[in-house]
């Protein structure tokens, strides 16, 4: 594995370190709040920040059992746990925004009174909180490449609109003394919740049905073997993902009979890697007589 990603792995476990013990010091703000102000608005929001320290703290498990070496029966290691961790905080933030949904609807039925002063202000020190783990994320955390950092992430962006959320109902119920403005603020963060959870379980399960990287192009890849010298034709050319930030290759070039096959394979090699990211390529190199006994897949 390259420096790069060896840097982005220990800094996303320092990132996911100090969000969990954030979240749970959050955590207890707001179950301490919500009891005094007898709201159940944070006591929901606190049950919300409940479920991401589950998340993060399976994101941080998902990056160590990714450490572990591999092995004869798992000869990529354990890094794709890292995805199963990221398909597990999709599924979470689906389920968070189906419970406020319900939760919401249920409020629309009977709007529940609340402790305004009380809710404000722990409302405005969870933001402030919220934003220090959101600022954690951004500058130490690889958000963009990493589908694992990214899903905890996302968590948090759902805990400060959530939280966001609970201090606007809060002013509205105080200064207009309209209740239902907790149970459609809920809507609209569920409704975010709801599409954030489906877009990056949707990229968990392409990573584990071994789709292609967006970032990539096979025919752009075919392009650039096909200008190396002897290279008559390139066939079964994949690239999947073993992880968010570790795409392999696989595929096979069609030479003729003088081709330095040793050297061939260091320039195609090279190409890869250095315009392409794809430090992990397989590559069989074939004559024109070269015949596939079996189906070419």
């Amino acid at each position: 594995m390259s420096h790069d990603h060896h840097h982005h792995h220990t800094g996303n476990k320092k990132v996911l370190l100090i969000a969990l013990v954030l979240i749970a010091i959050l955590m207890s703000i707001e179950v301490i709040g919500g009891i005094l102000t007898n709201s159940l608005a944070l006591l929901a929001d606190a049950t919300h920040m409940l479920s991401d320290f589950f998340a993060i703290g399976l994101a941080l498990l998902a990056f160590k059992f990714g450490e572990r070496a591999a092995s004869k029966s798992k000869t990529f290691g354990y890094k794709r746990i890292e995805i199963l961790a990221a398909l597990a905080n999709g599924v979470i933030l689906i389920g968070i925004s189906a419970f406020v949904i319900w939760h919401a609807m249920e409020r629309f039925i009977s709007p529940p009174e609340v402790a305004g002063g009380g809710v404000l202000i722990t409302a405005s020190i969870a933001i402030v909180i919220n934003l220090i783990i959101a600022g954690v994320f951004l500058h130490g955390g690889d958000v963009k490449g990493n589908l694992n950092i990214q899903g905890a992430f996302l968590h948090v962006l759902g805990d400060i609109l959530s939280t966001i959320g609970v201090l606007i109902s809060g002013l509205l119920m105080i200064f207009f003394d309209w209740m239902y403005a907790d149970p459609i603020i809920s809507m609209i963060v569920s409704l975010i919740i709801l599409f954030t959870g489906f877009r990056i379980s949707k990229n968990a399960i392409h990573v584990l049905m071994e789709g292609k990287p967006a970032s990539i192009s096979l025919a752009r890849i075919e392009e650039q073997l096909l200008t190396l010298p002897n290279v008559l034709a390139v066939h079964d050319l994949h690239v999947w993902s073993i992880t968010s930030d570790f795409p392999a290759f696989s595929g096979h070039l069609v030479v003729d009979t003088e081709t330095n096959r040793d050297e061939l394979l260091r320039k195609s090699t090279n190409l890869l890697q250095e315009k392409f990211n794809l430090s992990h390529a397989t590559i069989q190199i074939e004559g024109t007589d070269w015949e596939c006994k079996t189906r070419c897949h």
